[in-house]
């Protein structure tokens, strides 16, 4: 639910103002985001809330290799099966403190103002990413909308103005940017080890790369069209004409 679904309802932040006056998102889009791609594997990962919305965290959490801990006293079918297969651990309760103790991120998927306010104080007095699902002042990081194919992930946000802008753009980034430009990372990725050891600077690495990508012809429309081997002949004639015995 987006945060201005809440106008005239019951406030769920930390302003209580009672009935919520959407003060919690005003100048939202004024704030600077710093974008970054977390590491979760083996990581602990809590989220609190048993409902449809506390799913969608926890399967996004799972996706990202991340050990994840449900506490909710209650929980859909859907997490109740996560948790008898032992892909979560689900702890069978109310929230309380110290349950963020050596845990690397905290996502609150509750409507409980006291809980919301809870986990994220919890959250910021051990300096931690925090987010209190559609509560902005109570968030210290958003989670944009996310188009995943193999190894490529492209994050789009709108800064949680409009959740619908934003789903939008992933359907027509998923079409634009889609398994050609996955496998063609792969292919280049083959490759880095060749180039860290080969070649001596950045520069000569960054100019290999961008001679393949940018090249003649173009490796997505080879990849496109099936042409694999194409694109890994391509791959070898820019090795062989780089390498330093080549410019000697």
């Amino acid at each position: 639910m987006p945060a201005q679904a809440y106008a005239g309802k019951e406030c769920v932040c930390q302003f209580r103002k009672g009935i919520c006056d959407q003060t919690c998102v005003q100048g939202m889009l004024d704030t600077p985001f710093y974008i970054a791609c977390l590491k979760l594997t083996g990581r602990r990962c809590v989220v609190v809330g048993g409902g449809d919305i506390g799913l969608e965290k926890v399967e996004g959490l799972l996706a990202c290799d991340g050990r994840v801990v449900l506490i909710a006293p209650d929980a859909i079918d859907e997490l109740q099966r996560l948790a008898d297969e032992g892909s979560i651990e689900w702890i069978r309760r109310e929230y309380q403190a110290g349950d963020l103790e050596a845990t690397f991120i905290a996502i609150a998927a509750t409507n409980d103002t006291d809980v919301n306010i809870s986990v994220y104080d919890d959250a910021e007095r051990r300096a931690m990413l925090v987010n209190v699902v559609d509560v902005p002042p109570l968030c210290n990081f958003i989670l944009p909308a996310i188009v995943r194919t193999g190894p490529l992930a492209i994050a789009i946000s709108t800064a949680g103005a409009s959740p619908a802008l934003a789903k939008r753009m992933k359907a027509q980034i998923a079409a634009e940017y889609g398994e050609p430009y996955a496998r063609l990372a792969v292919l280049l990725n083959e490759v880095r080890g060749w180039a860290k050891g080969t070649l001596p600077t950045y520069q000569d690495r960054k100019t290999f790369f961008e001679e393949i990508v940018n090249g003649s012809p173009d490796p997505i429309e080879l990849l496109r069209a099936g042409e694999e081997a194409r694109v890994r002949e391509l791959i070898r004639d820019a090795q062989a004409a780089h390498a330093p015995s080549a410019a000697a």
